[in-house]
């Protein structure tokens, strides 16, 4: 990998790295580096790569074996990769419009998420990111021990319940999604999580699937909750990506939460998704 070029975003949060072709198969050393920028910048992103489903299936799982991807159909014949489409007529929120980290409610999230853009618009479609470890680092230190101790209770009812499902139109999407009674199941998982391979600890609650604190009654979680979502996605630990076509770009899903922005009414957007499976947060 002599020809790779790495240029770091802001705070070392997110990286491009440019001179190496996806689509082909990587030896051992090379996903080892690619590896260890991705723990050292969270996000990296690939421009210029053209990958068909299977390319993108292989580079996923030089990090890992593919995840659960429940509640959302995926690409026939290929069923690791799900299609985030929006039709340039939708009238909808984008799909994963709100601040989350991805399937969070499993008993263990993917520990990656990655994205492979195929048809961007010509304005809007940005995805935001938000820091954990920063995010975590910046807390009032009596405050962040105070929270070692708290269970955060995680589920996907608010989205992918039959319910939740019809509040947000979900019948209007392109894409096809997969309600469930499942999705009023709950996980707990701690609210101060510490990565398993760097050891650095992140604010590890989000606004779409944390939805309540164990032990604690309603009005003081939502008070205590809402005070967390407002730390943790200042702007201070937000990096907002711009997409081109043909970009992959992956996200360390054990401490960074996203937000998928709009601002594209009339044109289509289409990416690929793929995650790695990951642990059970501790």
């Amino acid at each position: 990998m002599s020809n790779l070029a790495v240029t770091p975003e802001a705070h070392n949060f997110g990286a491009r790295v440019e001179g190496l072709d996806l689509s082909q198969k990587l030896d051992a050393n090379s996903v080892s580096e690619l590896r260890d920028l991705w723990l050292t910048y969270q996000i990296l992103y690939f421009p210029e790569q053209r990958l068909n489903h299977a390319e993108l299936e292989r580079f996923t799982t030089y990090f890992g074996e593919h995840g659960n991807d429940p509640y959302v159909k995926a690409v026939d014949g290929h069923p690791n990769v799900l299609e985030i489409r929006r039709e340039a007529q939708e009238e909808v929120a984008p799909f994963g419009a709100s601040w989350h980290s991805d399937w969070s409610f499993q008993a263990a999230p993917p520990s990656a998420t990655i994205l492979h853009s195929k048809v961007v618009p010509p304005q809007g479609g940005d995805t935001h990111f938000a820091d954990g470890f920063r995010a975590y680092d910046a807390l009032d230190p009596d405050f962040a021990a105070e929270l070692e101790d708290l269970i955060a209770v995680h589920s996907a009812r608010r989205p992918y319940s039959h319910e939740g499902f019809q509040r947000s139109g979900g019948e209007q999407r392109s894409m096809t999604i997969l309600p469930s009674d499942e999705a009023w199941t709950t996980q707990e998982h701690p609210v101060i999580r510490t990565h398993p391979e760097s050891g650095r600890k992140a604010l590890w609650v989000n606004p779409v699937y944390t939805i309540t604190i164990k032990n604690m009654d309603d009005k003081a979680a939502d008070e205590l909750l809402a005070k967390l979502f407002s730390h943790a996605l200042s702007p201070a630990f937000v990096y907002v990506h711009r997409w081109a076509a043909d970009m992959l770009t992956m996200w360390d899903n054990r401490s960074v939460q996203h937000c998928a922005q709009g601002g594209y009414d009339g044109h289509l957007r289409v990416m690929h998704r793929t995650t790695v499976a990951g642990t059970a947060p501790h």
